[in-house]
């Protein structure tokens, strides 16, 4: 569905932000993007949503090569970014204006009441709390209904409560239609909490040190021994992606009896 093809990304100053990145994402699949700084997380995203393009190799959806940005993927930043000018259901329903007004009311009003915001249509950006900015970015990413979506680490500026409230609703939200969702994140709680897959790349240049299947079934309990025992595993892999060389680069799955 989401495919990405030996992906390198060179900057102009001579940095080498990707090496050779080849990822195959399923229709409806959650894959969390886990690495250290310097790894090409960002870089990434930014090419998979069409804003930057690569050196070489290809991204694709569905058969069909991205190279700029595309109604099919969508993308959610650290940041809401909502605009400050219009009320939040106008935020939510701005990429809608090809739906009769009543469907695109129908539409933000729906997916307001999904995130717990029901009512909250008319107000002002500034007059919403951080998580509650950060939902209506959410809805906002989902209410088109990409065949993908791109989310660059969205809970990191949110305390722990509040995003595990978050990453809750997004679930909710992701159950309707069930876009391919590729996440950037540095906790690897979210990445077990979210992810039928979790990537860990490793830095300097950015490339897949190991791809770790992730078989907990949903919703899933934080406190359950599996679930701690899948952290560890993505800790694991996390810690020797930082202390690997270049050339012990590998894909794997789930260690052989872990479950």
């Amino acid at each position: 569905m989401l495919t990405l093809e030996a992906l390198c990304k060179t900057y102009p100053n001579g940095t080498e932000a990707l090496q050779r990145v080849t990822l195959d994402l399923q229709a409806g699949e959650i894959v969390a993007l886990v690495g250290g700084s310097g790894c090409g997380k960002t870089t990434l995203l930014r090419l998979v949503s069409g804003l930057e393009h690569p050196s070489m190799g290809t991204v694709g959806v569905d058969g069909e090569k991205i190279s700029a940005p595309h109604p099919a993927v969508g993308i959610i930043f650290q940041e809401p970014r909502l605009l400050p000018w219009l009320s939040v259901a106008e935020n939510i329903g701005f990429g809608l204006d090809h739906l009769p007004k009543g469907e695109r009311a129908a539409r933000v009003d729906e997916a307001l009441l999904k995130v717990g915001l029901a009512g909250y249509g008319p107000r002002w950006p500034r007059e919403l709390s951080g998580g509650q900015a950060q939902r209506v970015a959410i809805v906002r990413a989902l209410v088109t209904r990409p065949k993908v979506l791109l989310m660059d680490e969205p809970f990191s500026a949110l305390d722990a409560l509040t995003r595990a409230s978050l990453q809750d609703h997004l679930l909710a939200l992701w159950e309707a239609h069930r876009p391919t969702l590729l996440l950037v994140t540095h906790d690897v709680e979210e990445a077990a909490a979210l992810a039928d897959r979790a990537v860990v790349m490793q830095p300097r240049p950015g490339r897949v040190f190991a791809d770790i299947a992730v078989p907990l079934q949903r919703p899933r309990d934080r406190l359950s021994a599996d679930f701690v025992e899948v952290k560890r595993v993505i800790l694991a892999a996390l810690d020797g992606s930082l202390s690997a060389p270049a050339a012990d680069v590998k894909t794997q799955g789930a260690p052989s009896g872990w479950w």
